[in-house]
Parts: C-alpha cells; structure tokens; sequence
C-alpha cells in the first residue's frame, strides 16, 4: 500500500514494499549524512542502519518538481493561516501574485530543497535565487535536481555495519600460536538505499562486502598477517582446520601499552550503482574496529639429567 509518511514535518511519499526502512538516512553523531528539508525525496532500503563514512553530497541543494500553475496557487493558498493582521494578510496576498500570473501557462513550479546534514547545505539553498522557479514543459531550471544528483543522495545515505572482531583464542593468545580472526554478527552483505522522488525518477547504490583488511597492532617482526583463505568475511574457527585467515604473534605482549596488541580490521565495501544510470566511480566503505588482544609466552622447564 502507498501511503503519506511525515518526516521533521515534510510531506513524503512512501514506495509500496521498499524492503527496508523509511526514513532520511542522517547517521547521528558523525557530520554527514542526509536530512532532507523542504523535499519530497524518499529514501529507503537496507543500508539506512549502520555506520557512516561521512560522505557528502558535491551540492547539497537543488530545485524539486512541485506542481502545474494551478495546483501550485492552490498549495500556496492552503497554506495561509486563517487568521491574520491586515499588514501581514497583504503581504501574504503579495507573495501570491508570481502564482497568479502562471495561471493558464504549460509548465512545472519548482521548488528548493537541501541537505541540512551537510554544514554548506542551508548556505547553499540561501544561495538559490528564489524559493520557487517556473519552468516551460518538458525542461529543467538551472540548479534543478538531476538523475546523478538522486544518486549523490543515495550515495550519502548509505551506512555498513561497525565489524564485530571474533578471535580464537578469545581472551588471550601466545607466542607462535595462529589467533583465528574473523567478523561475527555480519548480515546481508549487499546493502542498498535507493532515493526516490516519487513519480519523477529514482536512483539506487549498492554496497557489497568484498574482503577484510587485518593489522596486528605491532611492526612485522612481531607478528605475521595470514589472509590466504579470509573471504568476506575471515575464517571462524574450526578444530582441526587450515589457519587461512589471523595473525601470529611472534613475541609476547607484556612490553607494550596497557599490556596488549589492538588488532585492528577493516571491512571493505565496493560501491555500485545499480543500472549504470550516471557513470559514477565511488572509492570503497572502509569500515573499522579494535580488539586488545593480550599475546603470553609459554613457559617450559627443562629438567637436567645425570
């Protein structure tokens, strides 16, 4: 079912079954994102709940297709308060007059909308020259939003898991013994958002786990990087199995920081957009976590004969 969503009090139009979450995409606490204000862009799918690269739209403001001269007027009426001073009512009627003088032209209102997530994004709507621009049928104001900016959108959006580190062994390690890494709690490993502006146009972006990036906290002469057989996602541990995918440590960790090596691994996301729409080339979602990873030395007594 199509049904109306209000979003920080915009009207948006909800896609039947988007196969994920509705909503802007912001990721709280990181800078970037998208809060859509004064848009009627939707956007949805499965990569809105994760962790955010930061990514940021090239322009974070754009006129939108609002309506013809006589549904525009109408809109604009609507929205006038019921009650109002008489110097305020005349002003409010004055505003109406660029409205009224389309009235019977072929053409689409636009409107501006931005990206208030991005810290140039109100500065750059205070740039557009009006609020509303008209355009004849059939054409695109300057400024007006584009398929590749809908991907833009799409591409700021989107987030990937925080990598959850799983070790073997868990609590401590030891010299010369293989630490067996991998990711736990991984999910899909293709995610999307797609950014739609309903009955115009829409644009998708894919993330797509590729491999792990595994660094063991110390120089190569304490300890060897295995990634042979690492995959997606690394190698969970099995008794008995090949130790394709971990860190040997070769000295113990008793000398360093707090006592302990911060692993650290990287999940790597390919970005693609789905139907070539626009010849975008997106770097990668690199996305990291750490792991203190306590390394002893066995200790053996060689007990002397004769």
């Amino acid at each position: 079912m199509i049904g109306n969503v209000i979003v920080a009090g915009l009207l948006m139009f909800a896609p039947p079954d988007s196969g994920g979450p509705v909503g802007e995409g912001h990721q709280r606490g990181r800078e970037a994102g998208v809060t859509l204000k004064d848009s009627q862009i939707v956007v949805t799918g499965t990569g809105l709940s994760g962790k955010s690269d930061g990514y940021r739209i090239k322009r974070p403001c754009w006129y939108e297709p609002r309506g013809n001269a006589a549904d525009m007027l109408d809109s604009q009426i609507e929205a006038l308060p019921d009650a109002l001073p008489g110097q305020e009512w005349e002003r409010r009627k004055e505003a109406l007059e660029p409205f009224e003088a389309r009235i019977g032209q072929e053409g689409t209102w636009w409107q501006r909308a931005y990206n208030s997530a991005d810290p140039a994004g109100l500065a750059c709507a205070a740039g557009l020259a009006e609020p509303y621009v008209f355009a004849p049928p059939n054409t695109t104001p300057p400024n007006g939003i584009t398929i590749a900016e809908l991907v833009e959108i799409a591409r700021a959006a989107l987030t990937v898991p925080e990598p959850k580190i799983e070790l073997n062994p868990d609590a401590k390690s030891y010299v010369n013994l293989p630490t067996w890494v991998w990711l736990g709690d991984v999910g899909e490993t293709t995610r999307s958002v797609t950014a739609t502006l309903p009955g115009v146009m829409s644009a998708t972006v894919t993330a797509d786990l590729k491999n792990i990036d595994i660094k063991p906290g110390t120089t190569d002469d304490r300890a060897t990087v295995v990634t042979s057989g690492c995959g997606q996602t690394g190698t969970p541990y099995k008794k008995g199995g090949d130790f394709t995918c971990g860190v040997n440590y070769l000295r113990a960790s008793v000398d360093q920081p707090r006592g302990v090596y911060v692993l650290e691994v990287t999940s790597i996301w390919e970005i693609d957009v789905e139907d070539d729409v626009v010849p975008f080339v997106y770097d990668p979602v690199e996305a990291g976590a750490t792991r203190d990873v306590p390394v002893g030395e066995v200790q053996s007594t060689v007990e002397k004969t004769g």
